[in-house]
């Protein structure tokens, strides 16, 4: 499952693999709404993630790791609903992985330096979804849930057997 934290909204995608073949299991958006106050739009949060960790029990939560935000409110914003998602990971004793935009932007493009409507519209052909993923945010949660099984898929095909 991989996850696009934001106070507004959070994209969420699960996929599996089913051969070589990446299967969409479930994607949105989790929305609260502007004029709450904080802490009952970051229990929203929780309560929803709550309901999709338990409805469909993730092997594996996939977070981009957070970069510098020039946008002290918004980064500070992110940071909390990040808070959020891991703490719903952990209570439903789902382990983490994160990784770089970088990493992510390779994994799905093959390019790192990708832009987003370049990772939106690799993420549509390689789940060969009906429509591209909108908004941003469930692209993005896509594209780190198939970096996530990509490179789980990678390390267990190169182990040697003991």
């Amino acid at each position: 499952m991989g996850v696009d934290p934001g106070l507004a909204r959070t994209g969420y995608g699960l996929i599996r693999r089913v051969g070589r073949d990446l299967v969409p299991v479930a994607w949105g958006c989790i929305e609260t709404p502007a004029g709450e106050p904080l802490p009952g739009r970051l229990l929203m949060l929780h309560r929803q993630l709550g309901e999709l960790f338990g409805r469909h029990h993730p092997d594996c939560l996939a977070l981009e790791q957070i970069f510098f935000n020039r946008n002290a409110r918004t980064a500070i914003e992110v940071g909390q609903a990040r808070g959020v998602v891991l703490l719903a990971a952990a209570e439903a004793a789902v382990p983490v992985e994160e990784y770089n935009p970088l990493t992510v932007k390779q994994a799905v493009t093959g390019y790192g330096g990708a832009e987003k409507q370049q990772v939106q519209k690799m993420v549509h052909m390689l789940l060969e979804l009906p429509v591209r993923p909108e908004p941003d945010d469930v692209a993005d949660a896509l594209a780190v849930a198939i970096c996530c099984l990509e490179r789980w898929y990678l390390e267990r095909r190169t182990v040697a057997p003991p």
